[in-house]
């Protein structure tokens, strides 16, 4: 499943990255939930509660059906480049 999951998130990256962010895979639970870190431009976003559920789980969800949610943690490492 986590080859699955990480190809769907490929797919993903790439809208990520033209907006200057980038998601990466932490965990993978044994009930279908998994835990991503959004990063770069993306992990203090405003909007990142909804690239989270209208892009990355949506796309998650649609390639891998085994998936029952995804869910962000955070970081406490600073994302992005220093100001």
């Amino acid at each position: 499943m986590r080859e699955k999951i990480e190809k769907a998130l490929d797919e993903v990256r790439e809208f990520l990255r033209m907006e200057g962010g980038d998601v990466e895979l932490v965990e993978i639970s044994d009930d279908g939930r998994v835990k991503v870190r959004l990063m770069g431009a993306c992990g203090h976003c405003p909007f990142a509660a909804l690239t989270l559920k209208m892009r990355v789980e949506k796309l998650v969800k649609e390639r891998v059906p085994e998936v029952k949610s995804v869910e962000s943690v955070d970081t406490d490492e600073p994302s992005g480049p220093a100001a």
